[in-house]
């Protein structure tokens, strides 16, 4: 199953979306990285050129699209709500065909893991994308994926 399939199916699971929100909302995480550690379970190299790729594409691609999509949230006078809605709507589907490319792009790296550790291979993801790990959300994100 590619990445991008595996991943849509574990964000249904009850309790995934709302630790991936806390983990990228309250944490600075890339969701879509985490996600891809639990699939892969890749090795330290791996690991880092995903980190470093993940970086790069949210730095460049997928923090400007989210920040313009939140801006555009919401009655914005002068505007008239039925195009700037729509145009919310353009850069939100521009946001999702991001995310999608990087997770291509991540999945090009490495392969889904035999058997996967979601909790190491989270604890590991995020040591190496901030040096720390938040145990709680990344427990609960685990177990939510379990």
């Amino acid at each position: 199953m590619s990445f991008w399939d595996w991943a849509l199916t574990a964000y249904d699971k009850p309790g995934v979306p709302e630790a991936c929100l806390t983990l990228q909302d309250e944490h600075g995480f890339n969701t879509a990285l985490l996600l891809w550690a639990v699939w892969a379970n890749p090795d330290r190299e791996t690991l880092a050129n995903g980190v470093q790729t993940t970086v790069l594409w949210d730095e460049t691609v997928l923090w400007p699209l989210r920040n313009v999509r939140r801006a555009l949230k919401g009655h914005r006078p002068p505007f008239a709500d039925a195009p700037r809605e729509g145009l919310r709507e353009d850069v939100k589907a521009a946001e999702m065909r991001a995310e999608r490319t990087l997770m291509e792009t991540l999945e090009g790296f490495a392969g889904p893991a035999a058997e996967p550790d979601a909790k190491g291979a989270l604890t590991r993801a995020a040591v190496a994308w901030c040096g720390q790990a938040p145990a709680e959300p990344l427990d609960r994100l685990a177990r939510a994926l379990a």
